[in-house]
C-alpha cells in the first residue's frame, strides 16, 4: 500500500517540478498512440499452479514531455484501457472450509471465466537513446480500474493495475515511431475488498505512436 502511494507522489512531483517552466500547454500531448499487450501468469517467472490466468491488453496513449537528463528523455504515459481477461481456478481446494458458502464457491470459482477489466494508467517512462532512431524505453506503471467478474483471487469491482516495462522505441519515420516490449504486471485492490490475493503475469507488448 505505502509503495503504491510513494509512486503517485513521485509522478506527481517529478511531473510539477520538470513541466513548471515549460511554454507549452501541460495538456498538450506531444505524440498519441496505440499499444496491445498480452500477458499470462504460466511463465517462468510466475507459473502459480492454483489458477490460470491471460490477458489481452489494449492501451490509447497521449504521451507528455518531462523533460531530459545528458541523452535520458523523460514521459509521463497516460493510458485508458481494456483488458480482455480469461480465468479458471485450477486447486480444488483453494477455497478454505472456514469461507462461507464454500462448496458454491468452489464450483463457481472451478469454471473457466471471460472477464473484462476497464482502467486508467499512468506511466513514468525514462528513454535512454542508443543511436539516433533506437532508444532503450523503461516504464513504471501506476493505474486504477474496474474489473467486472469476482474470482477466488480477487473481488469484483475497483483495483489497482501495477506494470514495469522495458522495451526498445525506433523512430520509423520522421513522426511514426514503433514499440516493442516486455512487462510483469499485477492486479490488487489494496484490500478495498476480500478476497485480494491479485493476478501477476508476464507479457509482451507492441506500440505505434505519431508525433504530434
Amino acid at each position: 500500500m505505502k509503495l503504491k502511494f510513494f509512486f503517485v507522489c513521485l509522478f506527481l512531483n517529478i511531473y510539477l517540478i520538470l513541466c513548471q517552466d515549460k511554454k507549452t500547454p501541460i495538456l498538450k500531448p506531444i505524440k498519441i498512440g496505440v499499444l496491445f499487450n498480452y500477458g499470462t501468469n504460466e511463465n517462468f517467472v510466475f507459473d502459480d499452479v492454483d489458477y490460470t490466468y491471460s490477458t489481452n491488453t489494449y492501451k490509447l496513449q497521449a504521451f507528455y514531455e518531462l523533460g531530459n537528463w545528458k541523452n535520458i528523455d523523460f514521459e509521463l504515459i497516460v493510458q485508458p484501457q481494456i483488458q480482455s481477461l480469461q480465468h479458471q481456478l485450477q486447486n480444488f481446494y483453494y477455497v478454505t472450509t472456514d469461507q462461507e458458502n464454500f462448496e458454491e464457491k468452489t464450483t463457481e470459482f472451478m469454471k473457466p471465466k471471460n472477464m473484462n477489466l476497464y482502467g486508467l494508467e499512468f506511466g513514468f517512462a525514462s528513454k535512454l537513446k542508443l543511436t539516433n532512431t533506437l532508444d532503450l524505453q523503461g516504464t513504471i506503471s501506476l493505474g486504477f480500474s474496474y474489473i467486472d467478474t469476482r474470482t477466488e483471487r480477487l473481488a469484483k469491482g475497483f483495483t489497482f493495475i501495477e506494470n514495469f516495462s522495458l522495451g526498445f522505441s525506433y523512430q520509423l519515420f520522421e513522426k511514426s515511431f514503433l514499440y516493442i516490449g516486455t512487462n510483469f504486471g499485477h492486479v490488487s485492490n489494496l484490500n478495498f475488498q476480500k478476497p485480494n490475493d491479485g493476478y501477476n503475469i508476464l507479457g509482451l507488448e507492441v506500440g505505434y505512436s505519431y508525433k504530434l
